[in-house]
């Protein structure tokens, strides 16, 4: 769950059904039912009335990078394997567990079909070159927050001004700080010390002023430790909401594997629907996918699971599963080149406002 401040302070579709293939304009697969003879009108309504049947595709391995250990923003993922709706659409889901590549570069390269990514992470991505698209957003919203310690002294933004910010090593972090402390009319003067995910236990012992957590976990797992934490939300000073996490693939895979792609998300959609709907039962199949994983703290993805839904963070305003929209990207990617931390292909920082609308794509989406 780091791995979204990692790239926050960091960076990974598909309708199985033939309908929603040929709605999106791909070759619907052959249907099979009896033949009629033309001089047997009562023969040829009893076989008008059987259904027809479809062949089951043959089963296509998808591969995906994870940007940090099992979690809750993976949980759709885990409930569709589970509760083998990636048998349904013939697809073989294979995890690439976290290491030290991000997914963005490992599905830009070609490692991996697909991987788990943020907005802004497959933004930086796109922008130096990777070929790649979000297909899905996982979490519709922000749900990262700055955090500090609710006995310390700051109680709002600018009295952050002179503090120490322990961060990720991201660019856009300081510019996100500078945005909320000036928003409630501060300097936006601060130093930032980096220490990825030693952040945390940082500020837990007062070294560090402040750092950027993410709701749906960080905070939790603090509240569950008994450390009060008081938190300022991003869009509350003005700075645009984003797709927290998203689902990135491969351009090159894509073009060659429409029909595999839009059968992953088929499955996909369905497993984070009963996430947001049931969080009960998706967080029994997360612990349950991955034994030992939460051992030292059980209680952790169940209180996630139930933040998110009640949050309704997997949720679009029409309480869809994972379209986006231009507006989103526009807003939140858009700020990103406003604030000159987008860089090109040569590491040199854009000198136009690329075209968002390239970044993602709801074609493979059921």
């Amino acid at each position: 769950m780091s791995a979204n401040l990692r790239r926050f302070g960091s960076l990974i579709a598909l309708v199985a059904l033939v309908a929603g293939a040929c709605a999106a304009g791909s070759t619907p697969l052959p249907t099979i039912g009896p033949s009629v003879a033309p001089t047997a009108p009562a023969a040829s309504a009893a076989a008008s009335s059987t259904p027809s049947t479809t062949p089951k595709p043959p089963t296509a391995t998808v591969t995906l990078a994870l940007d940090w250990t099992p979690n809750t923003n993976h949980t759709g993922f885990y409930v569709a394997q589970q509760s083998g709706w990636y048998a349904d659409e013939a697809i073989d889901l294979k995890f690439i567990p976290y290491a030290s590549a991000n997914p963005e570069t490992l599905v830009g390269a070609g490692q991996a079909n697909c991987g788990i990514s943020t907005e802004e992470g497959a933004t930086f991505a796109i922008a130096a070159g990777e070929k790649e698209q979000s297909v899905m957003a996982i979490l519709q919203h922000t749900a990262s927050e700055i955090a500090v310690l609710a006995s310390g002294p700051i109680t709002r933004p600018r009295d952050m001004d002179g503090k120490v910010y322990a961060g990720f090593g991201s660019p856009q972090e300081g510019p996100l700080l500078t945005a909320v402390i000036k928003a409630d009319g501060g300097k936006g003067v601060f130093t930032t010390v980096t220490l990825d995910t030693a952040a945390y236990e940082a500020l837990y012992a007062g070294k560090a002023d402040m750092a950027i957590t993410f709701s749906a976990w960080e905070a939790i797992e603090a509240k569950e430790r008994g450390i009060a934490l008081r938190t300022f939300a991003f869009p509350d000073y003005g700075l645009p909401d984003e797709y927290a996490v998203v689902l990135v693939c491969n351009d090159g895979w894509l073009a060659a594997n429409g029909d595999v792609a839009r059968r992953f998300l088929a499955a996909t959609v369905r497993g984070f629907e009963l996430a947001a709907t049931d969080p009960a039962t998706a967080s029994t199949e997360l612990i349950a996918a991955n034994p030992g994983v939460f051992d030292a703290n059980p209680q952790l993805p169940v209180d996630s699971a139930n933040y998110l839904a009640a949050q309704k963070l997997y949720l679009d305003p029409t309480g869809g599963v994972g379209p986006e929209t231009l507006a989103t990207w526009n807003a939140y990617s858009g700020w990103l080149y406003d604030q000159g931390v987008l860089a090109g292909p040569d590491g040199k920082p854009l000198t136009s406002r690329p075209d968002f609308s390239t970044y993602f794509t709801n074609a493979y989406l059921p």
